[in-house]
Order: C-alpha cells, then structure tokens, then sequence
C-alpha cells in the first residue's frame, strides 16, 4: 500500500486544493496539521524546513517523494493517478480549463496570500477592514473575468468544464470559501455560485471542506 502524507493547514486554499484533488481520486493519506498562526508558526520549524525549504503548505509525500507547491502536487497526481482524470483529453479542452485555473491560480490567490496579508499588517500599518478591502478588490476582479468566461463558454455543465469535477472546480471551491471567509459579496457571480453549490453537494469536496479537518477548531 502506497504511503502517502499531506502536510497541511487546514484553512490554506492550496492544501485544500490537494484534499479535493486525492478524495476526487480516492487515494488514502495521513494528514499531517502544519500550524500556520503566528501563535504556532510549525512552517517555521527547522524540520519542516529541512524538508520543505520553502516552509509553505501544502507538502505532499507519496512513498518517499517529497513535492512542494499545489499546482506541481496536482499535476503529479493526475500523471501517476490517472483513472479519474482532473484535465479533459482534448489539447483545447484542456487549454480552456488551465485558463480559469490560472485566472486563480496566478492572479487571485497569490496577491491574498495569507504572507501577503501579513504584511499589509506588519509593515503597511493596514487594519483589518483595510486588509478585507484589499482582499475584496482582487477576488472581484478575478472573478468578474471567470464569471464572463464561464458564462459564454459551450464547456460548462454542472461543474465548470461539463457536468464532472476539473481541476477548475478544484481551484475555484477554495477561492470561493475563503472568499465568504471574507465575507465578499458574490451576488454579481450567479454562474460561479451554482458551480460552488453543485461542487458543494459531491462528496469528495465535502470531505475536503476545511471545517471537515482534523485541524480545524471545534466550534
């Protein structure tokens, strides 16, 4: 039986993405917590790093290889994994659906990083509503371009590429949460909210939900 070990928080939208991404595939892993409140900072401890010089989640093992960062993590999995395939098998098709993970991927979530966060705090004297703001203004902007994209596309389903999870629903389920973390209004997003809510009722997404972790507060 293969080892398989998620290093993860379970807040963080790119460990969430890996969750999604093995329950999808239903391979089994020991979830290992990487405690990323400032309080705890385990990214930080020497043999973290030691392992993954980066100290960021998610960190992925599977029978003694270590992978860092969640797009390398996904596309490993769908590589050696096959059998439930998280990309169409049409070059176009697949073009279509790293667009929308990219959009995420690339132009939202690293600009509302929880560092960057951190550092509108500690060194740009940001408050809360200030950093909520920023937070707002890129997943807005993001999302507006998915929301045209999927709204125009002869791709979409129940899911964003048909009516079976992609490796865009895998992107957009953890921006969507966190951006309700946020509490960012997404009534100018019909489309991207019944994706969520289709999403929301599978089973592999719902085992992945970060309030479904072992790590997550018990209230």
């Amino acid at each position: 039986m293969s080892e398989r070990i998620l290093y993860g928080y379970y807040r963080s939208s790119a460990a969430f993405r890996v969750r999604i991404a093995l329950a999808l595939k239903g391979l089994d892993y020991q979830y290992k917590a990487v405690d990323l409140k400032p309080s705890a900072n385990d990214h930080k401890a020497p043999d973290y790093l030691a392992m993954n010089p980066q100290g960021r989640v998610p960190f992925f093992v599977d029978n003694g290889l270590g992978i860092s960062q969640s797009p390398a993590i996904l596309e490993y999995l769908d590589e050696v994994y096959p059998d439930v395939p998280l990309l169409p098998s049409h070059a176009n098709e697949r073009a279509w659906v790293r667009q929308l993970v990219n959009v995420i991927g690339c132009d939202i979530h690293p600009l509302n990083n929880l560092s960057v966060l951190q550092k509108l705090k500690s060194e740009f004297d940001a408050d809360q509503d200030a950093v909520n703001s920023w937070y707002s203004h890129w997943i807005v902007e993001g999302f507006t371009a998915l929301e045209a994209m999927l709204t125009s596309s002869k791709y979409r389903g129940d899911f964003c590429f048909g009516n079976l999870p992609s490796m865009a629903d895998v992107y957009l389920v953890p921006q969507v949460w966190n951006a309700m973390r946020f509490q960012v209004n997404l009534e100018k997003f019909p489309v991207i909210k019944r994706i969520y809510a289709s999403c929301a009722e599978h089973p592999a997404f719902m085992k992945s939900m970060p309030e479904n972790q072992p790590d997550a507060p018990a209230d």
